[in-house]
């Protein structure tokens, strides 16, 4: 294998143009699991993949803080970027992952 391609999702300071302190991730756990397999099989039949490690973390994540980590070992780097990004936005799109932002609280002057 020649490349090892790796992302890192951080949590941004803002959403939806809000300042927030976090994101609370939810999932549906067996759901989430089935889906990954099923994305992970498919990224397999589409890619020449040594291997493939995901995660992504549950619970509040604050800003600044890494909620998804990726790793993908392929032949050539074209292979693990494509591979990464296709992975990463079907992930977005059918694994049952919910995130709501957790509002900075503003600083009470006296």
């Amino acid at each position: 294998m020649g490349a090892a391609g790796y992302f890192s999702g951080i949590v941004r300071g803002s959403e939806a143009a809000q300042s927030i302190s976090a994101l609370e991730y939810e999932c549906f756990r067996p759901m989430a699991e089935h889906q990954f397999h099923r994305l992970f099989d498919e990224l397999e039949r589409r890619w020449p993949i040594a291997s493939v490690r995901l995660v992504h973390r549950i619970g509040v994540v604050k800003a600044g803080e890494a909620s998804l980590w990726v790793e993908i070992v392929a032949p050539h780097r074209s292979e693990a970027f494509a591979a990464c990004q296709w992975l990463i936005d079907e992930m977005k799109r059918v694994v049952p992952i919910w995130k709501k932002p957790l509002l900075e609280l503003p600083v009470a002057r006296l």
